[in-house]
This record gives C-alpha cells, sequence and structure tokens, in this order.
C-alpha cells in the first residue's frame, strides 16, 4: 500500500496461529515482504497466505529483517526473539500492531477500551461490549477474548473492548487506550515472565491512558493505580465506595464518579447482575466504570448488563442431584481466579490440577481450606497442591487420579460424587491451566460436563448413593 509506514518492510511474524495469521495478512496488504517462523510446516501451510515466506523452526533473524512480530505465547526468551534483540530489530506483537495500523485510519482511530487482570478479565470484558452496544455504539470485544485486535481494527469498529492479557501487554510499548482497568494482580505467567514484578508491569501498561481504573480491593492492582500516570484514576470496590470511586450501596451498583456534586448514581440492584456474587458485581462494577468514563449514560449501563450472558465454563452449574450441585469453573486457571471461585460455597469438594505455571497455590489453600470437604486432584502438577493441602488443611481428604486424558475426568467425577454429601457443590475449579491433559480449559470444562453427565445417568440407572462413601472411593484412588 503507497504511504503506509510497512509498504517495502520486510517483517518477520513468529507463530502462524490465529494471531500469527491476522497479523501476516495485514502486513501483507500494507505492502510488506512477510515472512512467517513456526515449528510446524504443516502450520504454515494451513495459513493460506499467498505471498508468505515460511520458515520452519528458524532461530536466527533472516538478513534484512526490518520488523519482528511475534505472538504472545512467545517468550522473550525464545532464541528468534533473543537474537532480534541482540541485532537491533524491533519486536512487537500484534496488539502493537493493530494500535499502529489504527493510526492510520482515514477517519481517525478506533477508541480504545482496554481490560486486563488475573481473573475475570472476559467476563468484564464482554459486559463493556454488551454495555457499549445497548448504547448504540460500534463496539467489538476483541483480543485475548477471541477476535484478534488487527481484524477489529481492519473491520473499522469505532469502539473497541480489548481483552488484554500480560503476554500482550508486554510486546505492546506505545498501546495507549481511552481509559485502561486493572482488575485484580496475583502470581501468574511467571514462567513467562520470570518473577512478579515483571508479570505486574506488563499489567501496569493498561494504565497509561488518559484514564485509569483497578479494582482497589485487590492489593497490587491498587498500588498499580496510584503510580498510573493516567490524568483520572477510578477505584472500583464490592464496598461502600468513597467519593471518586464506584461500589455498591444498600444493594445498588453506585457511580460516585460522574454524578453532579459528588452525588451516587445509581446504575443497577446488585441482584441482577450476572454472574452472582463479589466476583461478578465488582467485573460489572469496573465495565460501568470504563463505559461512564466513555460517556455511556446509566441507562445503558443497566441494559447492557442485564443483556450479558456470563461465558460458557466460567461458574456454570451443569447439574443438580441428591442436593449435590456441580460446577464448572474451569476458567479458573489460576489460583486467584481459583479462590475467587470456592469462596462463592460454603462446603466444595474441590477438582483441581494442571500445569500451575511456577504460580503457589499455599495463599489459596489457606486461605479456603476451611470450605473444603475434600479434593480430587489430577494433571501434572497435583503434587504441588496436595502438598499446599498437606501444610495448609491436613485434615482434608485428598484423592489423586494419575491418568492423563479424557478418561481421568470420568475418574474424578465418580470419586467426588460418592464423596460429596448434601448441601455441598462438587466444583471444577482447577487453580491451573489445562494443557497437560487438554487442548484448552474448554475442552476440560466440556469433559467435566460430560463425565457429570454420564456418571447422573449411572446413577439413575440404579447406582445408589447410598452404598458408596468414602472408603469406597479409597480403593478406587486413595486419600494421600
Amino acid at each position: 500500500m503507497d504511504g503506509s509506514p510497512f509498504a517495502g518492510l520486510s517483517v518477520v511474524v513468529a507463530g502462524a496461529g490465529v494471531s500469527g495469521v491476522s497479523a501476516a495478512r495485514a502486513l501483507l496488504a500494507q505492502g510488506a515482504a512477510v515472512s512467517v517462523v513456526d515449528g510446524s510446516a504443516a502450520r504454515i501451510e494451513s495459513m493460506n497466505l499467498p505471498g508468505v515466506t515460511g520458515l520452519v523452526g528458524v532461530d536466527a533473524v533472516p538478513p534484512g529483517t526490518d520488523l519482528v512480530v511475534t505472538s504472545p505465547g512467545w517468550r522473550p526468551s525464545a532464541p528468534l526473539l533473543v537474537a532480534a534483540a541482540e541485532a537491533g530489530v524491533e519486536v512487537i506483537g500484534e496488539v502493537e500492531l493493530a494500535w499502529r495500523l489504527d493510526q492510520l485510519r482515514p477517519g481517525g482511530p478506533a477508541d480504545w477500551l482496554a481490560v486486563t487482570g488475573t481473573n475475570g478479565k472476559t467476563t468484564t470484558v464482554s459486559m463493556v461490549e454488551s454495555i457499549l452496544l445497548a448504547a448504540g455504539l460500534d463496539a467489538v470485544a476483541c483480543g485475548n477474548v477471541g477476535l484478534p485486535v488487527v481484524d477489529a481494527v481492519l473491520a473499522g469498529h469505532r469502539v473497541l473492548a480489548v481483552e488484554l492479557s500480560s503476554f500482550q501487554l508486554h510486546w505492546s510499548s506505545s498501546v495507549r487506550p481511552a481509559a485502561g482497568l486493572v482488575l485484580n494482580v496475583a502470581e501468574d505467567h511467571l514462567d513467562w515472565h520470570g518473577s512478579a514484578a515483571a508479570y505486574a508491569a506488563a499489567k501496569a501498561r493498561a494504565l497509561t491512558g488518559a484514564v485509569a481504573v483497578a479494582g482497589i480491593d485487590d492489593e497490587q492492582a491498587a498500588l498499580l493505580l496510584a503510580a498510573a500516570p493516567a490524568d483520572r484514576r477510578i477505584g472500583v470496590t464490592a464496598g461502600e465506595p468513597a467519593a471518586g470511586q464506584f461500589g455498591v450501596s444498600a444493594g445498588v451498583l453506585v457511580d460516585r464518579v460522574f454524578g453532579q456534586a459528588d452525588t451516587s448514581v445509581p446504575l443497577i440492584d446488585a441482584d441482577r447482575v450476572r454472574p452472582a456474587g463479589p466476583t461478578g458485581i465488582v467485573d460489572a462494577l469496573a465495565a460501568a466504570a470504563l463505559t461512564r468514563s466513555y460517556g455511556v449514560e446509566p441507562s445503558a449501563i443497566e441494559a447492557g448488563l442485564l443483556a450479558f450472558r456470563p461465558g460458557a465454563h466460567r461458574a456454570v452449574v451443569v447439574a443438580e442431584h441428591g442436593g449435590v450441585v456441580f460446577v464448572d469453573d474451569s476458567k479458573a486457571t489460576n489460583p486467584h481466579a481459583a479462590a475467587a471461585s470456592l469462596r462463592g460455597h460454603a462446603r466444595v469438594v474441590w477438582l483441581a490440577g494442571g500445569l500451575l505455571k511456577g504460580a503457589s497455590v499455599d495463599e489459596l489453600v489457606a486461605e479456603t481450606g476451611d470450605r473444603l470437604a475434600a479434593a480430587v486432584l489430577f494433571g501434572a502438577d497435583r503434587a504441588l497442591i496436595a502438598a499446599a493441602l498437606a501444610r495448609h488443611a491436613p485434615d482434608v481428604p485428598v484423592y489423586e487420579v494419575a491418568a492423563g486424558d479424557d478418561k481421568a475426568m470420568l475418574e474424578v467425577v465418580d470419586i467426588a460424587s460418592r464423596v460429596a454429601r448434601p448441601g455441598e457443590a462438587v466444583l471444577l475449579a482447577p487453580a491451573a491451566a489445562s494443557m497437560d491433559m487438554f487442548t484448552d480449559y474448554a475442552h476440560r470444562g466440556d469433559s467435566f460436563t460430560a463425565a457429570v453427565l454420564d456418571r447422573l445417568a449411572s446413577i439413575t440407572d440404579g447406582d445408589q448413593r447410598s452404598g458408596a462413601g468414602p472408603d469406597d472411593v479409597a480403593e478406587r484412588g486413595g486419600p494421600v
């Protein structure tokens, strides 16, 4: 494309996944010469982008490279990215590329409302999208939620509700959203970032625009808000808000920022927010703060939140039988998210395990151990969770399942259904990533749902609960 700053550049795209495909396609349209590096020739072939040069397993930057655009899963320590830095070649992410392309739009760039945090990003950004649509705006949710930001920019949307992971923020040096949000910050992805400080610093990049919003009930998020360079800083709390904050007053979500003369502007009754509970309410308040800062009226806040439906695998009740409720919160992929999930139930048979990615579960177990009726553990890092339970909740019966596929979930659910008693919840809140056993958290949640339905069908067909108890379970997998 004549006049484009990308025209004639030699650009390497690292990764042939969804974001890599979008980046490569956009760069070709801008007149760049594009090469794609990936470990799989089949993945490169499946991109189906004529004009792209495929490079399989290359660790060195090709001579003459002007720019590297990396997919978010590539760590800064990846040999190709290290080689680029050593050669003085700039490395950016797909989100940064989208930002730069957005600045070139003839009608002016879109307004970005950015959402990040350890837990609750997808729910909140989806709430933001629902509110913006209720206000009649040309808006779309994009980023880590599924739709690449490059595609949202090229589609011409005027307002972008952008979910940003710490990976994406790390590679987004010049992104300055109209309003940005950090919901919370807890240990996660330490294997990628190298330290908790580096992880928090990446999250803080969401707060570099004109308006910064953060969940101030979270200590780390509150510290990032206090240090943010934004002209306006807004706190969100599940409690009674002070002036300049959003919060809950007399059972109503209220705005004490944008009303007249420090008045509380009512937004929606707390009991009408979904998902229910403190986490859902904070997510809704955060979405309201972002959109109110953009000028959205309270009536659209209410309409958008009422229209919103929580996504799959986020605290979804799969079934109920004999007074036991089975809940799929497979999206609780880190200890912070799992703690929030566990706090939503008085008594829990906890299903947990997978890849902890360097995060500790000690604080989670110490905080929620009194809620646990039992724990059924699976996946690569189950021994680390078992050890934390032994240290902080030694009276909780623990069962381990060693298998590593969908059949493992059948055994997990079988044990849990035998152990659980009326009034308890069997809760899948793994506190870990899923890729050791499953394609992703959705596959894990689907496997859990299928196992629950299979188990309940067998009960209906004559497997009487009264004949099965913890002693029966011990023969199958055993307390540890």
